[in-house]
């Protein structure tokens, strides 16, 4: 049987986790094939058996998959709590703004159901290095508004036009800046979408409830590929950018010499439990949503990437604008779907289109790609092994496994 008591130990040695459940104050009622426990989380975790009153929301599913979220490396679907409630595999009932406002403490809480695993290794820099990414702000008007938009670049050769995900940043692609073996052959662009990261919104974005859409995408990514004169770039982009380079393709294959989706699909997965689509956790002054988002997405990673990438990818989502990433899923639940026969027009002849995506996403998952795949003869798919919805990010040196071969078929 799992065994939740240990649970008491998972604030020994971490501080920060210690500060967060003592915010936290609440109980929680655990089922197992409908036997209870109690965790009572605060100043330190208290677990027992029986149902006490005041729980503020129940977590229940089988003693078979709580086995299984239990393991070192589980199964796809059950890496993470709201992985499994994605899945349907696990049942939450009570106060759902309390799980919301929890969630990325909940994960890490309930990750002590794990095996201890060994610290890993941190390398120091050791001589203090610069790295070659050169980092500038472009100024242009788009649909008739100025903007400042930060981009960076390294590299030479093939322009290379990274976009990244919803509520996130450009950040994400620090490892391809870095990545001799590509910049020897490719000029690697990465640029944060206005709102994100250090591109400012637009002047009076103080009155404005931010939405992105697909033509406002696209406008974007076409005002800066002419703005620095790119000839035939590549563009490559991930989860929403994955999205937006079909719709680039559609519109504007010709400009572009081939296009690279990352968790590319036609739509993103509903999900089994529907109120995860219920976005007003992640912008209510009783919630911090930036916190809200990266819970939120942290089912998303595979359990196999490294910490350190896992949480720098985390932190990304941290920091991120008020009711962004609400806007920018928009843009991927709703507005952007591609279920409406426009594929149909897709020339992957014309604009070669190549999909990675990552086994652990539950969102674009490699089922859909498969069937984005299938749908415009795409010229190449592949599945990656050990990764999930943001492979650039949270384990670069497996991504690179699977990019080197296609930025080749590229380059030719």
């Amino acid at each position: 049987m799992t065994n939740f008591k240990r649970l008491t130990s998972a604030l020994d040695g971490n501080p920060a986790l210690q500060r967060r459940a003592a915010l936290a104050a609440l109980s929680v009622k655990v089922l197992a094939d409908g036997e209870a426990t109690t965790v009572k989380i605060g100043g330190r975790i208290e677990v027992s058996p029986g149902a006490a009153s005041g729980a503020a929301f129940s977590l229940a599913t089988t003693e078979a998959n709580w086995a299984e979220f239990a393991k070192p490396v589980p199964a796809v679907g059950f890496q993470s709590l709201v992985g499994m409630q994605r899945m349907g595999h696990l049942k939450v009932d009570g106060d759902m703004v309390a799980y919301g406002r929890n969630l990325i403490f909940l994960e890490q809480l309930f990750a002590a159901l794990r095996p201890d695993t060994p610290a890993e290794t941190v390398v120091p820099v050791g001589e203090p290095l610069i790295e070659p990414a050169i980092g500038r702000y472009l100024r242009l008007d788009l649909n008739g508004r100025p903007h400042r938009i930060y981009f960076e670049q390294a590299g030479e050769g093939i322009p290379l036009v990274c976009l990244h995900t919803a509520g996130a940043d450009g950040r994400q692609y620090r490892a391809l800046l870095n990545d001799a073996e590509i910049t020897e052959r490719f000029r690697v662009i990465v640029f944060d979408l206005p709102w994100h990261g250090k591109s400012s919104p637009p002047p009076g974005f103080e009155r404005e409830a931010y939405r992105l859409t697909t033509d406002l995408y696209v406008d974007t990514v076409m005002a800066v590929c002419r703005a620095l004169k790119l000839e035939r770039p590549v563009v490559m982009g991930c989860s929403i950018g994955g999205r937006a380079v079909l719709h680039l393709a559609l519109r504007h294959g010709d400009y572009f010499r081939a296009a690279i989706g990352l968790q590319s699909a036609t739509h993103a997965e509903a999900g089994a439990d529907t109120r995860l689509r219920d976005l007003g956790v992640l912008f209510r002054p009783d919630v911090h949503g930036q916190e809200a988002a990266a819970g939120s997405v942290a089912c998303l990673i595979s359990p196999t990437s490294p910490n350190a990438e896992k949480w720098e990818t985390l932190w990304h989502y941290m920091q991120g604008g008020p009711a962004v990433f609400m806007g920018d899923l928009h843009y991927y639940f709703a507005e952007g779907d591609l279920r409406n026969g426009l594929l149909d027009g897709l020339d992957t002849k014309k604009c070669p289109l190549h999909l990675l995506t990552g086994e652990y996403d539950l969102s674009a998952t490699p089922e859909l790609t498969a069937e984005l795949a299938r749908l415009v003869n795409a010229t190449s798919f592949q599945v990656m092994e050990g990764l999930g919805h943001f492979p650039m990010s949270e384990s670069p040196q497996q991504f690179r496994r699977y990019l080197l071969p296609v930025l080749d078929c590229i380059a030719g």
